[in-house]
Protein backbone atom coordinates (compact mmCIF):
# COMPACT_ATOMS: atom_id res chain seq x y z
CA UNK A 1 0.00 0.00 0.00
CA UNK A 2 1.64 3.40 -1.05
CA UNK A 3 1.27 6.27 0.98
CA UNK A 4 -1.23 9.43 0.64
CA UNK A 5 0.01 11.96 -2.65
CA UNK A 6 -0.36 14.94 -1.72
CA UNK A 7 -1.60 18.19 -3.22
CA UNK A 8 1.69 19.72 -3.25
CA UNK A 9 3.24 16.18 -4.58
CA UNK A 10 1.00 16.17 -7.29
CA UNK A 11 1.82 19.80 -8.28
CA UNK A 12 5.08 18.61 -8.19
CA UNK A 13 5.08 15.51 -10.50
CA UNK A 14 2.57 17.65 -13.46
CA UNK A 15 5.44 20.48 -12.92
CA UNK A 16 8.32 17.24 -13.85
CA UNK A 17 6.07 16.66 -17.01
CA UNK A 18 6.98 19.68 -18.42
CA UNK A 19 10.24 19.33 -18.61
CA UNK A 20 9.64 16.97 -21.89
CA UNK A 21 8.75 19.28 -23.94
CA UNK A 22 11.00 22.14 -22.54
CA UNK A 23 13.90 19.97 -23.38
CA UNK A 24 14.05 21.18 -26.87
CA UNK A 25 12.34 24.52 -26.85
CA UNK A 26 14.21 26.25 -24.62
CA UNK A 27 16.98 27.40 -27.25
CA UNK A 28 14.09 27.95 -29.98
CA UNK A 29 13.65 31.79 -29.74
CA UNK A 30 17.76 32.17 -29.65
CA UNK A 31 18.36 29.68 -32.27
CA UNK A 32 20.11 31.05 -34.56
CA UNK A 33 22.75 32.89 -32.26
CA UNK A 34 23.20 30.00 -30.50
CA UNK A 35 24.07 27.75 -33.11
CA UNK A 36 26.30 30.16 -35.06
CA UNK A 37 27.52 30.23 -31.00
CA UNK A 38 28.35 26.37 -30.85
CA UNK A 39 29.59 25.95 -34.49
CA UNK A 40 26.17 24.40 -35.69
CA UNK A 41 25.12 27.33 -38.26
CA UNK A 42 24.34 25.21 -41.07
CA UNK A 43 22.29 22.68 -39.01
CA UNK A 44 20.90 24.94 -36.86
CA UNK A 45 17.52 22.38 -36.83
CA UNK A 46 19.71 20.02 -34.79
CA UNK A 47 20.12 21.43 -31.53
CA UNK A 48 16.01 21.63 -31.58
CA UNK A 49 15.67 17.66 -32.59
CA UNK A 50 18.81 15.65 -31.60
CA UNK A 51 17.39 15.15 -27.56
CA UNK A 52 14.49 13.22 -29.03
CA UNK A 53 16.88 11.19 -31.13
CA UNK A 54 18.62 10.26 -27.85
CA UNK A 55 15.20 9.31 -26.41
CA UNK A 56 14.66 6.93 -29.18
CA UNK A 57 18.33 5.11 -28.43
CA UNK A 58 18.55 5.70 -24.49
CA UNK A 59 14.59 4.74 -24.21
CA UNK A 60 14.77 1.38 -24.08
CA UNK A 61 17.90 1.28 -21.37
CA UNK A 62 15.91 3.90 -19.18
CA UNK A 63 12.89 1.36 -18.87
CA UNK A 64 15.73 -1.37 -18.19
CA UNK A 65 16.89 0.85 -15.23
CA UNK A 66 13.54 1.47 -14.18
CA UNK A 67 13.09 -2.11 -13.78
CA UNK A 68 16.15 -2.51 -11.67
CA UNK A 69 16.50 0.42 -9.15
CA UNK A 70 12.91 1.70 -9.71
CA UNK A 71 10.44 4.87 -10.80
CA UNK A 72 11.68 7.15 -7.65
CA UNK A 73 15.38 6.70 -7.97
CA UNK A 74 15.15 6.69 -11.71
CA UNK A 75 13.37 9.60 -11.54
CA UNK A 76 15.87 11.59 -9.31
CA UNK A 77 18.26 10.59 -11.44
CA UNK A 78 16.79 11.25 -14.08
CA UNK A 79 15.95 14.80 -13.33
CA UNK A 80 19.96 15.52 -12.09
CA UNK A 81 21.49 13.88 -15.18
CA UNK A 82 18.60 16.48 -17.08
CA UNK A 83 19.97 19.54 -15.22
CA UNK A 84 23.55 18.91 -15.26
CA UNK A 85 23.39 17.89 -18.81
CA UNK A 86 21.25 20.99 -20.19
CA UNK A 87 22.92 24.09 -18.27
CA UNK A 88 26.81 22.84 -19.51
CA UNK A 89 25.37 22.85 -23.45
CA UNK A 90 26.90 25.93 -24.26
CA UNK A 91 29.84 25.02 -23.10
CA UNK A 92 30.53 22.52 -25.83
CA UNK A 93 31.05 23.17 -29.55
CA UNK A 94 30.62 21.17 -32.87
CA UNK A 95 30.61 17.50 -32.28
CA UNK A 96 30.62 17.60 -28.61
CA UNK A 97 27.34 19.61 -28.32
CA UNK A 98 25.45 16.88 -30.56
CA UNK A 99 26.81 14.09 -27.59
CA UNK A 100 25.77 16.61 -24.97
CA UNK A 101 21.92 17.07 -26.44
CA UNK A 102 21.51 13.00 -27.48
CA UNK A 103 22.79 11.94 -23.49
CA UNK A 104 19.87 14.94 -22.76
CA UNK A 105 17.35 12.73 -24.43
CA UNK A 106 18.16 9.95 -22.60
CA UNK A 107 17.70 11.65 -19.22
CA UNK A 108 14.21 13.22 -20.99
CA UNK A 109 13.12 9.48 -21.46
CA UNK A 110 13.82 8.07 -18.01
CA UNK A 111 11.88 11.67 -16.51
CA UNK A 112 9.19 10.86 -18.69
CA UNK A 113 8.70 7.12 -18.00
CA UNK A 114 9.54 7.41 -14.40
CA UNK A 115 7.32 10.39 -13.70
CA UNK A 116 4.46 8.87 -15.58
CA UNK A 117 4.90 5.41 -13.96
CA UNK A 118 4.80 7.54 -10.48
CA UNK A 119 1.13 9.00 -11.12
CA UNK A 120 0.08 5.66 -11.89
CA UNK A 121 1.57 4.37 -8.67
CA UNK A 122 -0.37 7.31 -6.51
CA UNK A 123 -4.07 6.82 -8.76
CA UNK A 124 -6.51 4.12 -10.07
CA UNK A 125 -9.34 4.63 -12.33
CA UNK A 126 -10.91 7.76 -13.04
CA UNK A 127 -8.42 10.21 -10.70
CA UNK A 128 -5.89 8.34 -12.67
CA UNK A 129 -7.28 9.79 -15.92
CA UNK A 130 -8.04 12.89 -15.00
CA UNK A 131 -4.31 13.28 -13.48
CA UNK A 132 -2.94 12.04 -17.10
CA UNK A 133 -5.77 14.64 -18.93
CA UNK A 134 -3.71 17.08 -16.15
CA UNK A 135 -0.30 15.75 -17.30
CA UNK A 136 -0.89 16.28 -21.07
CA UNK A 137 -2.18 20.36 -19.56
CA UNK A 138 1.04 20.89 -18.02
CA UNK A 139 3.15 19.25 -20.47
CA UNK A 140 1.44 21.96 -22.70
CA UNK A 141 1.92 24.91 -20.70
CA UNK A 142 5.04 24.15 -19.90
CA UNK A 143 5.63 24.72 -23.83
CA UNK A 144 4.29 28.45 -23.66
CA UNK A 145 5.83 29.65 -20.46
CA UNK A 146 9.05 27.80 -21.24
CA UNK A 147 9.14 29.34 -24.54
CA UNK A 148 8.23 32.91 -23.46
CA UNK A 149 11.14 32.85 -20.63
CA UNK A 150 13.85 31.95 -22.99
CA UNK A 151 12.49 34.41 -25.40
CA UNK A 152 13.45 36.52 -22.55
CA UNK A 153 16.48 35.52 -21.45
CA UNK A 154 17.91 35.19 -25.39
CA UNK A 155 17.29 39.17 -25.54
CA UNK A 156 20.25 38.88 -21.92
CA UNK A 157 22.73 36.67 -23.78
CA UNK A 158 22.51 33.55 -26.11
CA UNK A 159 23.91 31.44 -23.12
CA UNK A 160 21.16 32.51 -20.64
CA UNK A 161 18.25 30.41 -21.71
CA UNK A 162 20.47 27.04 -21.16
CA UNK A 163 20.06 27.92 -17.29
CA UNK A 164 16.47 27.28 -17.76
CA UNK A 165 17.71 23.28 -17.35
CA UNK A 166 18.57 24.09 -13.82
CA UNK A 167 14.28 23.81 -13.45
CA UNK A 168 15.33 20.34 -13.02
CA UNK A 169 16.85 20.41 -10.14
CA UNK A 170 14.32 22.52 -8.15
CA UNK A 171 12.22 19.86 -9.27
CA UNK A 172 14.36 17.20 -7.46
CA UNK A 173 14.76 18.94 -4.55
CA UNK A 174 10.78 19.42 -4.39
CA UNK A 175 10.28 15.23 -5.61
CA UNK A 176 12.37 14.43 -2.27
CA UNK A 177 10.63 16.90 0.04
CA UNK A 178 7.12 16.64 -1.50
CA UNK A 179 6.96 13.14 -3.10
CA UNK A 180 6.88 10.13 -0.82
CA UNK A 181 8.52 6.98 -1.85
CA UNK A 182 6.19 4.11 -3.01
CA UNK A 183 6.63 1.09 -1.54
CA UNK A 184 9.41 -1.37 -2.96
CA UNK A 185 7.23 -4.30 -2.42
CA UNK A 186 7.29 -5.69 -5.92
CA UNK A 187 4.34 -6.57 -7.17
CA UNK A 188 2.52 -10.04 -7.45
CA UNK A 189 2.39 -12.08 -10.83
CA UNK A 190 0.70 -14.90 -12.11
CA UNK A 191 2.61 -17.69 -14.00
CA UNK A 192 3.11 -15.96 -17.79
CA UNK A 193 1.66 -13.31 -17.14
CA UNK A 194 4.84 -10.97 -17.43
CA UNK A 195 6.16 -11.25 -21.03
CA UNK A 196 9.74 -9.87 -22.94
CA UNK A 197 7.44 -8.40 -25.38
CA UNK A 198 4.22 -5.66 -25.06
CA UNK A 199 0.75 -7.03 -26.75
CA UNK A 200 -0.96 -6.50 -29.49
CA UNK A 201 -3.05 -3.68 -28.32
CA UNK A 202 0.35 -2.08 -26.74
CA UNK A 203 2.31 -1.44 -30.13
CA UNK A 204 -1.05 -0.56 -31.55
CA UNK A 205 -0.81 2.59 -28.66
CA UNK A 206 2.86 2.76 -29.93
CA UNK A 207 2.15 3.22 -33.49
CA UNK A 208 -0.83 5.39 -32.85
CA UNK A 209 1.67 7.33 -30.38
CA UNK A 210 4.11 7.99 -33.30
CA UNK A 211 1.33 8.77 -36.17
CA UNK A 212 -0.04 11.43 -33.69
CA UNK A 213 3.53 13.11 -33.05
CA UNK A 214 4.49 13.41 -36.92
CA UNK A 215 1.34 14.83 -37.97
CA UNK A 216 1.32 17.34 -34.62
CA UNK A 217 4.82 18.20 -35.26
CA UNK A 218 4.77 18.05 -39.09
CA UNK A 219 2.61 20.96 -38.60
CA UNK A 220 4.53 22.63 -36.47
CA UNK A 221 8.09 22.84 -38.76
CA UNK A 222 5.82 23.82 -41.78
CA UNK A 223 3.28 26.50 -40.27
CA UNK A 224 5.57 29.49 -39.92
CA UNK A 225 6.78 29.69 -43.53
CA UNK A 226 3.17 29.30 -44.23
CA UNK A 227 1.59 31.45 -41.93
CA UNK A 228 4.70 34.32 -43.34
CA UNK A 229 2.98 33.38 -46.68
CA UNK A 230 -0.19 35.32 -45.62
CA UNK A 231 1.96 37.65 -43.94
CA UNK A 232 2.25 37.49 -40.16
CA UNK A 233 5.50 38.22 -38.63
CA UNK A 234 7.72 35.87 -36.34
CA UNK A 235 6.16 37.59 -33.20
CA UNK A 236 2.56 36.80 -34.71
CA UNK A 237 3.53 33.76 -35.48
CA UNK A 238 4.54 32.48 -32.05
CA UNK A 239 1.59 33.88 -30.62
CA UNK A 240 -0.57 31.38 -33.38
CA UNK A 241 1.45 28.52 -31.78
CA UNK A 242 1.10 29.57 -27.90
CA UNK A 243 -2.74 29.42 -29.13
CA UNK A 244 -2.36 25.88 -30.20
CA UNK A 245 -0.80 24.99 -27.40
CA UNK A 246 -3.41 26.81 -24.93
CA UNK A 247 -6.52 24.90 -27.08
CA UNK A 248 -4.45 21.82 -26.54
CA UNK A 249 -4.70 22.25 -22.63
CA UNK A 250 -8.43 23.06 -22.81
CA UNK A 251 -8.81 19.72 -25.05
CA UNK A 252 -6.88 17.49 -22.46
CA UNK A 253 -8.92 19.37 -19.96
CA UNK A 254 -12.24 17.84 -21.50
CA UNK A 255 -10.56 14.58 -22.56
CA UNK A 256 -11.37 12.16 -19.74
CA UNK A 257 -15.31 13.14 -19.97
CA UNK A 258 -15.46 12.42 -23.81
CA UNK A 259 -13.18 9.09 -23.08
CA UNK A 260 -16.03 8.06 -20.71
CA UNK A 261 -18.59 9.55 -22.72
CA UNK A 262 -17.51 8.24 -26.43
CA UNK A 263 -14.85 5.47 -24.98
CA UNK A 264 -11.02 4.73 -25.76
CA UNK A 265 -11.53 4.15 -29.28
CA UNK A 266 -14.23 6.85 -30.33
CA UNK A 267 -11.94 9.92 -28.61
CA UNK A 268 -8.92 8.84 -30.47
CA UNK A 269 -11.34 8.63 -33.34
CA UNK A 270 -12.27 12.34 -33.41
CA UNK A 271 -8.68 13.72 -31.75
CA UNK A 272 -7.15 11.93 -35.39
CA UNK A 273 -10.06 13.51 -37.78
CA UNK A 274 -9.61 17.00 -36.05
CA UNK A 275 -5.52 16.15 -37.36
CA UNK A 276 -6.78 16.13 -40.62
CA UNK A 277 -8.98 19.19 -40.97
CA UNK A 278 -6.28 20.91 -39.16
CA UNK A 279 -3.95 19.94 -42.14
CA UNK A 280 -6.74 20.50 -45.27
CA UNK A 281 -7.32 24.12 -43.33
CA UNK A 282 -3.62 24.73 -43.68
CA UNK A 283 -3.40 23.79 -47.11
CA UNK A 284 -6.33 25.45 -48.68
CA UNK A 285 -6.78 28.85 -46.46
CA UNK A 286 -5.97 31.54 -48.32
CA UNK A 287 -6.82 34.16 -45.11
CA UNK A 288 -6.39 33.53 -41.29
CA UNK A 289 -9.66 33.25 -40.54
CA UNK A 290 -9.09 29.55 -41.56
CA UNK A 291 -5.58 29.20 -40.75
CA UNK A 292 -7.48 29.83 -36.44
CA UNK A 293 -9.65 27.07 -37.94
CA UNK A 294 -7.07 25.24 -38.12
CA UNK A 295 -5.02 25.75 -35.07
CA UNK A 296 -8.36 25.03 -33.05
CA UNK A 297 -8.51 21.79 -35.11
CA UNK A 298 -4.66 20.98 -34.48
CA UNK A 299 -4.80 21.61 -30.42
CA UNK A 300 -8.16 19.54 -30.46
CA UNK A 301 -6.22 16.77 -32.41
CA UNK A 302 -2.88 17.05 -29.86
CA UNK A 303 -5.23 17.15 -26.88
CA UNK A 304 -7.71 14.06 -27.39
CA UNK A 305 -4.91 11.55 -28.24
CA UNK A 306 -1.65 12.04 -26.76
CA UNK A 307 -2.38 11.90 -23.22
CA UNK A 308 -5.20 9.30 -23.86
CA UNK A 309 -2.58 7.02 -25.26
CA UNK A 310 -0.22 7.84 -22.16
CA UNK A 311 -3.60 6.77 -20.23
CA UNK A 312 -4.09 3.26 -21.99
CA UNK A 313 -0.30 2.41 -22.10
CA UNK A 314 -0.81 2.76 -18.50
CA UNK A 315 -4.34 0.99 -18.37
CA UNK A 316 -2.56 -2.06 -20.61
CA UNK A 317 0.43 -2.71 -18.32
CA UNK A 318 1.12 -4.96 -15.30
CA UNK A 319 1.96 -2.86 -12.36
CA UNK A 320 5.30 -4.53 -13.11
CA UNK A 321 6.24 -3.38 -16.27
CA UNK A 322 4.63 -0.25 -16.30
CA UNK A 323 8.15 1.83 -16.22
CA UNK A 324 9.38 -0.09 -19.21
CA UNK A 325 6.71 0.13 -21.16
CA UNK A 326 5.88 3.75 -20.59
CA UNK A 327 9.81 4.17 -22.01
CA UNK A 328 8.79 2.58 -24.78
CA UNK A 329 5.77 4.68 -25.20
CA UNK A 330 8.22 7.76 -24.66
CA UNK A 331 10.61 6.29 -27.36
CA UNK A 332 7.16 6.00 -29.88
CA UNK A 333 6.38 9.74 -28.90
CA UNK A 334 9.46 11.29 -29.63
CA UNK A 335 10.15 8.84 -32.27
CA UNK A 336 6.83 10.62 -34.14
CA UNK A 337 8.57 13.86 -33.09
CA UNK A 338 11.83 13.45 -34.73
CA UNK A 339 10.35 11.67 -37.64
CA UNK A 340 8.23 14.32 -38.63
CA UNK A 341 11.30 16.40 -39.52
CA UNK A 342 11.33 14.59 -42.88
CA UNK A 343 8.16 15.88 -43.93
CA UNK A 344 9.79 18.95 -45.18
CA UNK A 345 11.33 16.22 -48.06
CA UNK A 346 8.29 15.21 -49.32
CA UNK A 347 8.33 16.24 -52.94
CA UNK A 348 5.77 18.43 -54.18
CA UNK A 349 7.03 21.64 -51.44
CA UNK A 350 4.61 22.78 -48.02
CA UNK A 351 1.48 21.81 -49.89
CA UNK A 352 1.98 18.27 -50.32
CA UNK A 353 3.68 18.17 -46.68
CA UNK A 354 -0.05 18.86 -44.95
CA UNK A 355 -1.79 16.55 -47.69
CA UNK A 356 0.35 13.64 -46.68
CA UNK A 357 -0.04 14.72 -42.86
CA UNK A 358 -3.25 14.78 -43.42
CA UNK A 359 -3.39 11.14 -45.18
CA UNK A 360 -1.29 9.58 -41.80
CA UNK A 361 -4.35 11.10 -39.77
CA UNK A 362 -6.99 9.34 -41.72
CA UNK A 363 -5.16 6.29 -42.11
CA UNK A 364 -4.68 6.55 -38.09
CA UNK A 365 -8.12 6.76 -38.13
CA UNK A 366 -8.70 3.44 -40.09
CA UNK A 367 -6.31 1.68 -38.16
CA UNK A 368 -8.39 2.59 -34.76
CA UNK A 369 -11.52 2.15 -36.32
CA UNK A 370 -10.80 -1.38 -37.03
CA UNK A 371 -9.13 -2.26 -34.00
CA UNK A 372 -12.48 -1.26 -31.95
CA UNK A 373 -14.39 -3.63 -34.15
CA UNK A 374 -11.95 -6.55 -33.33
CA UNK A 375 -12.51 -5.08 -29.77
CA UNK A 376 -8.82 -4.66 -29.03
CA UNK A 377 -8.99 -1.50 -26.82
CA UNK A 378 -10.73 -2.09 -23.48
CA UNK A 379 -13.74 0.08 -22.38
CA UNK A 380 -12.80 2.84 -20.03
CA UNK A 381 -13.50 1.97 -16.48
Amino acid sequence: MNPPLSRSGSLVLLAVASLTIMVGCVIVPGLPTIAHKLGFGSAASWLVTVPSLGVIVFGPMAGKLIDRIGLYKSLCFGLFAYGLLGVVGFIFHGPAIFVDRLLLGGSTAMIMAAGTGLISEFYEGNARLNMIAMQGMSIELGGVLFLSAAGLLANVGWQWPFALYLCAWGLLVLVLVCVPQPSVTRHSTEAGEITRTPSVALRLVYALATLSMIVFFSAIIMLPLRLHGIGLNEAQVGYFLSGVSLVAVGAAAVMPIAARKAGEHGTLIFGLAFYALAHLAFVTAEDLTLMIEGGLCLGLGFGLTVPLLNHMTIELSHAAQRGRNLAWLSVAIFGGQFLSSFIEFVPGGRSDGFLCAAGMALIACAIVAGSATRRRFRPTP
